[in-house]
């Protein structure tokens, strides 16, 4: 592993890169800031290595208003309806940052925190990162001072690695997720209209106009939702909810965290035959077809990101879980970490 400065906050501290890298000549950047995941250079079909997630050149476009390219989301990824958690009958109100609901986090969530850092050693060699944030209590409105940790690990098979941990004094819900914008054909390269998406989940979770989860279970066949079988994002948008994306989720109720990540979803760049899979044993998917993109935001390549130019794999817990019964369980009880893993596999075809 490699670091480097990256830059300096508004407060004097300082924001570093670290790069983690494998024999094969792939590499992932991870900022300090938010643990964005600002590059990953992986091979296409022809061994050309390409930047494959969007992002800045520079701290300065981070500190400013973006979509959480490539940040650590937290401490609940999504929207809560309303803006309102529950544990052990109770129920606390949080920052309403969008419309009617609470947003990835809050006003401040973990993408605009800063994470310390340190290299992990492995037996198996492979380059490794440990962040580490602490959350105290009433932070955004949520409860009990939560200790939280990030792990990214680049593997000699180019996986991409993002496990957490987390640990609090009191029951509080957290459901954390790594929220990269991936385009298969380059950073900068236009649009992934024409990437092949698959989506393994037989439900889905519809929203209303303001994107409120509704808290129920519904079928995806015969939607448009349904991603089952691979499809490319151009001939699927028409159908899926204003050209957004839905939540998925990935397993009945009642089957628990796996004891291992399983297959969730699985994208291809005919154009350049990179392939991502990605595993994990968290219980939703949000997809995000990157729609809100709208052309103010220029990135590494300098040039602009109009709509769909990098598409958001957000492995999760349900957002409303700690509300709605029959979502899963992402209550973090004293004495009781909550662990989760999700692989990024990156191969070509």
């Amino acid at each position: 592993m490699t670091s480097r400065t990256f830059g300096k906050l508004p407060t004097g501290e300082t924001v570093h890169a670290h790069t983690l890298s494998n024999a094969s000549g792939s590499s992932v950047e991870i900022l300090s800031l938010g643990g964005i995941v600002r590059s990953l250079l992986v091979p296409d079909r022809g061994g050309r290595l390409d930047d494959v997630v969007l992002g800045f050149g520079s701290l300065g476009p981070y500190l400013s208003p973006h979509p959480y390219l490539g940040a650590i989301i937290g401490r609940i990824a999504g929207r809560v309806t309303g803006g309102v958690i529950a544990a052990d009958g109770r129920t606390w109100p949080l920052p309403r940052n969008e419309g009617p609901n609470h947003l990835h986090g809050g006003v401040r969530g973990f993408d605009k925190r800063l994470w310390a850092a340190e290299a992990v050693a492995r037996k198996d060699g492979a380059d490794s990162l440990r962040l580490t944030y602490s959350s105290p209590d009433g932070e955004e409105g949520y409860p009990g001072n939560l200790e939280v940790t990030a792990t990214y690990t680049l593997t000699a098979d180019n996986r991409l690695v993002f496990e957490t941990e987390a640990r609090s004094d009191r029951p509080t819900p957290v459901s954390l997720t790594q929220h990269s914008y991936f385009n298969l054909s380059g950073e900068g390269s236009g649009d992934v209209l024409g990437h092949e998406v698959r989506i393994a989940a037989a439900e889905y979770v519809p929203a209303d106009a303001a994107f409120t989860l509704s808290d129920r279970r519904e079928r995806v066949i015969g939607t448009g939702a349904d991603l089952n079988r691979p499809r490319r994002l151009s001939d699927a948008l028409p159908g899926i909810f204003r050209a957004h994306g839905d939540p998925y989720l990935l397993r009945p109720v009642g089957t628990g965290t796996p004891s291992a990540p399983t297959f969730a979803a699985r994208v291809h760049d005919p154009a350049t035959g990179r392939v991502l899979e990605v595993h994990t044993d968290e219980t939703v998917l949000q997809f995000y077809s990157g729609v809100g993109l709208d052309g103010s935001l220029s990135g590494k390549s300098g040039r602009p990101y109009g709509p769909h130019a990098g598409l958001c794999l957000e492995c999760e817990g349900y957002a409303n879980a700690s509300v709605a019964e029959g979502f899963g369980d992402i209550l973090v009880r004293p004495g009781s970490p909550q662990r989760r893993r999700t692989l990024y596999a990156f191969s070509s075809a």
